[in-house]
């Protein structure tokens, strides 16, 4: 199978490319960078921006049977200056319009588009009382409104026939991403909860993830939006918990909500609040999870180390 993978030298899309190179796919790397997660695969530089028919990324999507697009600068990096917040949601819309536009440009249009998306669809949630699926409505805050963008950018794929699945991923364990923010200060014995503490975290393993995005491709009857986080969320509490236990490392220095947002501004919705989501259209199509919240902090932070 070839499979086409824009934003693939980012945090899950390197993952993804060693993942599916290891099962036998032909993959293409589409990335601002010219290295590839792997030596000998293919990587095409490209500007997210615009798909001019004779850009060589776009004539790799013409003929290829799938394309993973997860394309899109990190929430977390920078302050959420309103400046920074047109890049987040350019960098989302923009790249997918031009992945989509690439694929109605084809002559042999990928089968599948399975694009990211994260579960800030359904807004934030600090209580964790209510439990989104994949039918639950969007939220009004700036990350569902984003959310939303992405995934209707995502959807013009289906006017060419193109099946499209729209992952909304969770708080991704592995070696970097939002665990390499919180390990350091458990290292050095200062680490605990951040906030009430009662916030709810939907969270999934890199290498869960990664078998989540590439069971969409192989499953025709997995389409529109399917969550990808872990059946068991944790409160923020449990989280740090089982972080220490990991790390074994107290979890006792609980870090206040209003230190947490002088430090981040706004952009500490992302670990003051959160979102009590479950996969059920994953666990319907028989996906299984591989790993615990226990066993993905273990086997996160090993790797980290």
């Amino acid at each position: 199978m070839k499979i086409v993978i824009p934003g693939g030298t980012g945090f899950i899309g390197a993952k993804l490319v060693i993942a599916a190179h290891a099962r036998g796919d032909e993959v293409v790397v589409v990335s601002r960078k010219k290295t590839s997660p792997i030596d000998d695969e293919r990587v095409l530089v490209w500007d997210a921006r615009t798909a001019p028919k004779d850009a060589e990324w776009v004539r790799a999507i013409d003929g290829a049977d799938a394309v993973i697009n997860l394309a899109g600068a990190s929430v977390a990096d920078e302050p959420w200056t309103p400046e920074r917040l047109v890049v987040l949601r350019n960098s989302r819309t923009e790249s997918t319009r031009s992945v989509v536009e690439a694929i109605q440009l084809a002559k042999h249009a990928p089968k599948v588009l399975v694009n990211a998306s994260a579960v800030g669809y359904y807004g934030a949630h600090p209580t964790g009382a209510v439990t989104f699926d994949e039918a639950s409505r969007a939220g009004d805050d700036v990350l569902a409104e984003m959310c939303v963008a992405w995934e209707d950018a995502a959807k013009s794929a289906r006017d060419v026939h193109v099946r499209v699945a729209l992952a909304r991923i969770g708080i991704v364990l592995g070696d970097g991403g939002a665990l390499a923010k919180m390990v350091p200060p458990f290292k050095a014995f200062v680490g605990g909860p951040i906030g009430s503490g009662k916030q709810v975290l939907s969270w999934i393993h890199g290498d869960d993830c990664v078998r989540a995005l590439l069971f969409a491709v192989d499953h025709e009857d997995l389409t529109g939006p399917f969550n990808v986080c872990a059946p068991e969320p944790a409160t923020m509490d449990e989280f740090a918990n089982a972080l220490g236990r990991a790390l074994h490392r107290p979890a006792v220095f609980r870090a206040p909500a209003f230190v947490v947002r002088l430090a981040m501004g706004t952009r500490s919705t992302i670990v003051l609040d959160g979102q009590r989501c479950v996969p059920k259209r994953l666990l319907d199509a028989g996906f299984t999870f591989d790993r615990s919240l226990e066993t993905a902090l273990q086997q996160a932070t090993a790797s980290a180390s």
